[in-house]
């Protein structure tokens, strides 16, 4: 299983890639699998704020991108 600050990094990485901003405040959800399910995280930028917002879903155990998504206002 990666950890949190990984799970950071890959999502950090991707915005990046994407030319995608990655605003502070990150919210982080570290969410537990049900029947057979990956544990995975959920990251939000920007969070509890207006403005721009990028978001991901990783698997926790292999740190694969599940969804991500992006609001540039």
């Amino acid at each position: 299983m990666i950890e949190r600050a990984a799970a950071i990094e890959i999502a950090r990485s991707r915005a990046a890639e994407k030319g995608w901003g990655f605003a502070e405040p990150i919210e982080v959800v570290h969410r537990r699998g049900w029947f057979g399910q990956a544990d995975r995280f959920e990251i939000k930028t920007n969070a509890g704020k207006l403005g721009t917002k990028a978001r991901f879903v990783i698997d926790a155990a292999t740190g694969e991108i599940i969804s991500e998504g992006y609001i540039p206002r």
